[in-house]
Formats: structure tokens, sequence, C-alpha cells
């Protein structure tokens, strides 16, 4: 299989950021939850840092608090208060186990997969261990035990076909029959994808129907 399939959600490739380590997994794939939860915690803690050392460098210099100085780091804690909320986010959520991606990556044959989403909507949301894509099906896994299925089936589907994808999503809670339709998805993968007209997005011409509808599921996730 292509790592393209199983590649990053956005285009292009990675680049040679010396911080690669700490960066090396994308939206999509096995260890975004880990790799984020460093990056956003990173992230935080240099937002924090700047307006801190304006104030406790101006309160030295000027032996008070009562400067403008105060005002701007208090205004410049307010980016890193929003980027704390995030990393909060991020940290209560459970990747999925090692266990259970080999298995599903050892099913995963030639579909277009994602892993490792937690996707959002207004007032419920849930973590979605893994989406297969082929033609017109969308078939997830989660194993998150609050997630409400049928909800979630329902607007991921809805925001999909909105941006012109004819799906049908579906989520499955066990792993055994998530394995097994993957197995099936595969077999017929040819007369899944036979008959479906695309016309390539000129913002990602590299992409094919089924990458961009992963594409388009991520973006809903945080």
């Amino acid at each position: 299989m292509s790592s393209k399939k199983k590649g990053s959600a956005s285009p292009g490739s990675r680049s040679g950021n010396p911080l690669g380590a700490l960066f090396q997994s994308k939206k999509g794939e096995f260890g975004y939850f880990q790799a984020e939860k460093k990056r956003r915690l990173l992230i935080t803690a240099l937002l924090f840092s700047v307006p801190l050392f304006i104030f406790f460098s101006a309160w030295i210099y000027h032996k008070t608090r009562l400067t403008i100085w105060t005002v701007v780091a208090v205004v410049g804690c307010l980016p890193a208060c929003k980027s704390l909320v995030g990393l909060i986010m991020i940290l209560m959520r459970k990747p999925i186990s090692r266990e259970n991606y080999e298995s599903i990556a050892a099913h995963a044959g030639d579909l277009t997969m994602a892993y490792e989403m937690y996707m959002t909507f207004y007032d419920r949301s849930a973590v979605i261990d893994a989406f297969a894509i082929c033609g017109n099906q969308v078939v997830g896994y989660s194993s998150d035990p609050s997630i409400d299925i049928s909800y979630m089936e329902q607007e991921s589907q809805k925001i999909i076909r909105k941006n012109g994808y004819k799906v049908t999503v579906k989520i499955l809670r066990d792993l055994r029959p998530y394995l097994e339709r993957l197995d099936s998805m595969n077999e017929h993968r040819e007369s899944l994808e036979e008959g479906i007209k695309f016309t390539p997005d000129e913002r990602y011409p590299g992409l094919s129907r089924s990458e961009l509808i992963r594409h388009t599921i991520l973006a809903i996730c945080l």
C-alpha cells in the first residue's frame, strides 16, 4: 500500500523541520494525539513566556506593577489562554492502542485510511479511532464509550455531502466487525468505485476523490 493513502491529511510532503521528531505524526495518522500534545504544550509554554517576561521585566525595572506594561502583559496572555484550552482538550483524548492500530492497518489493504480523530460538532463530540474510505462508503471504528453513533454518523455525513461527496457514513463500535468490513471493502473495492464521477479539486490536484473526502473529514476534527 502506498504511503500516500495513509499519509498526512493536508496536501504536500513533510518538511525538514529540525523538530521533526516532535511533530512527526500529523492529523489523521497513528500517533497524532501524542505528537499534538507535545506540540501544543510547547506552543502554550512559549505563548505564556512572552507576556510573563514582559511583566516581570517591567516590574523589576520600574519597581512597580502599575505600568502600561502590565496591561500589555495581560492582553498578551489572551492567545496563551486560548492555546491552553486547546491543550487541555487534546490532553483529554485517548489515542488508539498500538494493538488495535496494527490490527486495523493489517486489514486496511488499499483503502484510504485516517486514524486518531476527535470529531466535534456544536453540542457533541467523540473520538473516532479510524475511518476507511472507498467509493461512497465511509466506515469508522470508535472505542469511545460515550459516543452517540447515530448523531456522529448523521452530522459527519451531512458535512461531507455538503462538500460534494455523496457518501454514506457508518461507524462501528466493535473492532472485529470493523475488520471484517475492511476486508469486504477491499474485496469489492473496484465495484465500490465503479461509475463514480470525479472532478479533481484544483486546489489539491494531487489528491484522489477518497483522499479529498479524508481531507474533509479531518477538517472537522480537532
